[in-house]
């Protein structure tokens, strides 16, 4: 299970990776220089940097909620309690 687990965040952080590469901040990345206007056109009202933005945000929740997940699993696994009592 923690093999999955590993391979989903390892995935996850290659597009985040890729998602933050294409963005920049400043509006002159790749972003802009593939969509332009025409991006704007063909998704409406709706801005092709809001959805790369929203991409991002969804690919960080979800990294943070995969390594949560494994650090329990792994955790539970070796010890059975994330405290363990002071003797």
């Amino acid at each position: 299970m923690t093999t999955i687990l590993t391979v989903l965040i390892a995935i996850n952080c290659v597009l985040l990776m890729a998602i933050v590469l294409i963005q920049n901040p400043k509006g002159g990345g790749i972003d802009s220089s593939l969509g332009g206007t025409a991006a704007n056109q063909m998704f409406g009202a709706a801005k092709s940097t809001d959805f790369v933005e929203k991409v991002t945000w969804g690919l960080a929740a979800s990294l943070f909620i995969l390594c949560i997940i494994t650090a329990m699993l792994v955790s539970g696994s070796s010890s059975g309690d994330l405290i363990q009592p002071v003797q």
